[in-house]
């Protein structure tokens, strides 16, 4: 047995029957101690069968004419082949074109430092804040075991900030991949469905330490800072004062690891 989490993907994979015979008997012993998962993902089994008992009499039904892949091919052959001048100077533009943006990637330099930092953590704010369904990888419930993994994957220690005092439970957290690299980001809300993200990984060493700063990106803000090669960004919807209170939380709690 490993010590990889068992994420939501694990168990949605478990009903469709489709894990490796090693993580299957994983998640099997998994929902064993865990009723109240295993019967989350008895639903998700019902939920299957279902839609499958819905569905099979559209899955039985004939093909139409029209999607036969052999009347396709021949409808095709029988199309007057197009001008090769026109051919031509389609694929002039497209290079031209293509050649245009490649060349404005190269003049556009990505941002680095704290301001790279800042930006994936909002990018994650944005992805998977607004999600009421998964915003989550592996639940608060499992936070040691995906602490441990995750400490592991940055090859770093790993601490979940505590934001109880802040009015902030933690939901969980998930591995998301940057350009610099693997992250951690944990989130949390308060009982007013507000949410707020924490994301931390290694800095390059020419970005080490780097004192607090206020960042904005795609309507996220929040603060970046980075300690003993660590970065942290905490992004939110609350004003700039008040996570400003959170940020120096996370980064006292942080700074006794």
């Amino acid at each position: 047995m490993n010590n990889r989490p068992i994420t939501e993907d694990d168990l949605h994979a478990y009903v469709d029957d489709v894990l490796e015979p090693e993580r299957r008997a994983e998640v099997g012993s998994y929902l064993a101690d865990h009723p109240d998962v295993a019967k989350r993902v008895a639903g998700f089994a019902d939920q299957r069968e279902l839609l499958r008992a819905a569905l099979a009499p559209i899955a039985d039904e004939p093909l139409p004419p029209e999607l036969n892949l052999s009347r396709i091919v021949e409808g095709r052959r029988r199309r007057s082949p197009p001008a090769w001048w026109a051919i031509a100077a389609m694929l002039l533009l497209s290079v031209g074109g293509f050649g245009g943006w490649v060349m404005r990637g190269s003049l556009e330099a990505p941002p680095g430092g704290l301001a790279a930092l800042a930006q994936e953590a909002a990018y994650s704010y944005n992805v998977y804040a607004p999600d009421r369904i998964r915003p989550v990888e592996v639940r608060a419930s499992d936070t040691t075991q995906f602490v441990q993994w995750i400490s592991s994957r940055l090859n770093r220690p790993v601490k979940v900030p505590d934001l109880a005092s802040s009015g902030y439970r933690l939901m969980g957290g998930r591995l998301v991949a940057t350009q610099h690299g693997p992250a951690a980001m944990f989130m949390y809300d308060d009982d007013h469905g507000s949410r707020v993200v924490v994301l931390t990984r290694p800095m390059s060493s020419a970005d080490q330490n780097a004192p607090m700063t206020a960042q904005s990106n795609g309507g996220a803000t929040g603060f970046a800072w980075a300690d003993d090669g660590i970065g942290y960004s905490l992004v939110g919807p609350a004003p700039l004062n008040s996570l400003k209170a959170i940020a120096n939380e996370v980064r006292r709690q942080a700074r006794a690891i």
